[in-house]
């Protein structure tokens, strides 16, 4: 199997990259089952190992541009159901991990890729980064924790905007709505995720890892419960003639013909 996924640890920073530049970074099944074994393996590393995870996309258009469309378009129930609980499993893991997580976001951030972002702790992005859920584009939603984790960060109202809407908004949007925790400049986003693992790593490890438990016991009751309704809802879908139009179209690169049916 191809290296799709790389982790490279150096002074107690984790890096994970998507190494798909040529498919946009888009998040196939190699990817995520890659994604899977490396933060598994993380999960089992010690503060004197690995202290903060820096989670990006190789080269400059693309963090994560979606998922994989095609095996959607032609998979069968139980293979949708193995592929969405693959998805949610790695935003899970990574979310669950003891370390910090901070995503570096340059490009498009758009479906899968976004919900992969949105698994992070801290969000640092490009001006030049797109955000967006565009699955009800293809007549569809997001399966891999975006309906739950967008409403956590922005509020259900901006999640209904964003995913009812499926547009693609601009880095500041995403800032003004706290998807983004600090905007820079293009030049400036190595710097900057630099920056704030620097100041991750001048804290106490376990100070930080209690705070992130602590800040998530709230929710994660109802989270697994949204993001078990999340898998029903989305796989209910392919049973309507109009999920088969939106993936088609997609495909074909022209506009779907929605009909309610």
């Amino acid at each position: 199997m191809d290296q799709v996924v790389s982790c490279n640890i150096e002074d107690f920073i984790a890096t994970l990259t998507i190494e798909r530049e040529s498919a946009l970074n888009a998040l196939n099944e190699a990817a995520l089952n890659q994604l899977r074994e490396h933060i598994g393996q993380l999960a089992e590393k010690s503060f004197a190992e690995v202290r903060v995870v820096v989670l990006k996309g190789a080269g400059e258009k693309a963090f994560v541009a979606g998922a994989d469309i095609k095996l959607m378009q032609q998979a069968s129930e139980a293979d949708l159901r193995r592929f969405i609980a693959l998805g949610q499993e790695v935003m899970s893991g990574l979310e669950q991990l003891r370390q910090p997580v901070v995503a570096a976001v340059q490009g498009f951030a758009i479906g899968g890729g976004m919900e992969l972002a949105l698994a992070a702790d801290i969000i640092v992005a490009s001006k030049k980064a797109k955000f967006g859920q565009a699955e009800t584009n293809l007549g569809l939603i997001p399966g891999f924790g975006g309906t739950q984790r967008l409403a956590l960060r922005s509020g259900i109202g901006s999640a209904r905007a964003l995913i009812f809407g499926a547009e693609t908004i601009s880095a500041e949007e995403a800032h003004r709505l706290h998807i983004v925790d600090y905007l820079v400049e293009p030049d400036e986003l190595d710097w900057k995720v630099a920056q704030v693992v620097s100041n991750l790593l001048a804290k106490g490890p376990l100070a930080i890892s209690a705070a992130k438990r602590a800040i998530q016991h709230p929710f994660r009751q109802t989270l697994s419960e949204g993001l078990e309704n999340e898998v029903e809802e989305f796989v209910s879908l392919f049973g309507f003639s109009d999920t088969k139009e939106g993936l088609n179209a997609f495909v074909e690169k022209r506009k779907p013909q929605f009909r309610g049916e």
